[in-house]
């Protein structure tokens, strides 16, 4: 793997190089193996944190792991493009905009114990808009290449938190154009309902159910390119045990293995229809 600056990787990716790659700030990681027409990412994959930030934060290391992502990268890195951020939400959220993309609250509790210096505040958001100057570039390569591109925007979400029966998977289609790509969303809903898992784990997945893809990854893709849809893809943590931190690697691999399968027929799929 190597270690470049922001302009390295975009350079590398106007050249069409395969590389494997940490940015400079370790922020965030790209690897590509081929220029297919797809992106798995995985934004909410980091648990970083910054040490100056540690004494300031009210939150726990559990509490922020808890809402976090974990292992969502692992389950698509057999996949030829991957991208994912290294540092936790609770520094900068990726998946939401610069002006939010900082925390005062985090889920109803105060974040800090007293407000983030400017410095603070612009070294987070500085990383976070070097980051979508490689999304960018990334999505400008494949869709000059293959004329239209596919993105798996890989999440997980806490099911004991809710009050009802919950799906394995959840797809948030209300940011795309539902009318050119209803099909294809439905598509991929009905694979990954078809995962099998271990220990009997139940299986099911849903269209706007829990969440509904309002996620900035998802709308910043959106808004910028006409010919690529972003799938925002949501899997519960029945992989871990999200109430002690318990990582259940079987269950992860087991994802993995069969993503590594769905993912190129669904974008096949994609690029034989759109």
């Amino acid at each position: 793997m190597l270690r470049l600056s922001v302009s390295e990787i975009i350079q590398k990716i106007n050249s069409e190089e395969v590389f494997d790659a940490v940015a400079e700030d370790y922020s965030f990681t790209l690897k590509i193996d081929k220029y297919q027409p797809f992106i798995c990412a995985a934004v909410h994959d980091g648990h970083q944190f910054r040490k100056s930030l540690w004494s300031n934060c009210i939150h726990t290391e559990y509490e922020r792991w808890y809402e976090e992502d974990p292992c969502t990268k692992q389950m698509v890195q057999s996949q030829p493009i991957v991208l994912a951020g290294c540092d936790s939400r609770f520094e900068y959220d990726l998946n939401r905009p610069p002006e939010s993309a900082v925390f005062d609250t985090a889920w109803g509790k105060k974040l800090w114990q007293k407000p983030l210096s400017e410095k603070e505040i612009n070294q987070s958001l500085s990383k976070h808009a070097n980051f979508y100057k490689v999304v960018y570039a990334l999505v400008s390569k494949l869709e000059k290449m293959h004329s239209k591109a596919i993105v798996y925007d890989m999440h997980s979400y806490n099911w004991k938190r809710w009050d009802r029966e919950v799906p394995t998977w959840n797809l948030g289609t209300t940011n795309i154009d539902n009318d050119r790509f209803g099909d294809i969303v439905s598509s991929w809903s009905t694979k990954l309902g078809a995962i099998k898992l271990p220990h009997d784990l139940p299986q099911t997945s849903l269209i706007n159910d829990t969440f509904q893809g309002n996620g900035y990854f998802l709308k910043f893709i959106t808004q910028n390119f006409k010919n690529t849809l972003v799938l925002a893809t949501e899997i519960s943590k029945i992989y871990c045990d999200e109430l002690t931190g318990v990582i259940y690697p079987e269950v992860v691999k087991t994802v993995e293995e069969q993503l590594k399968e769905l993912i190129p027929l669904q974008t096949e799929e994609f690029l034989q229809q759109i």
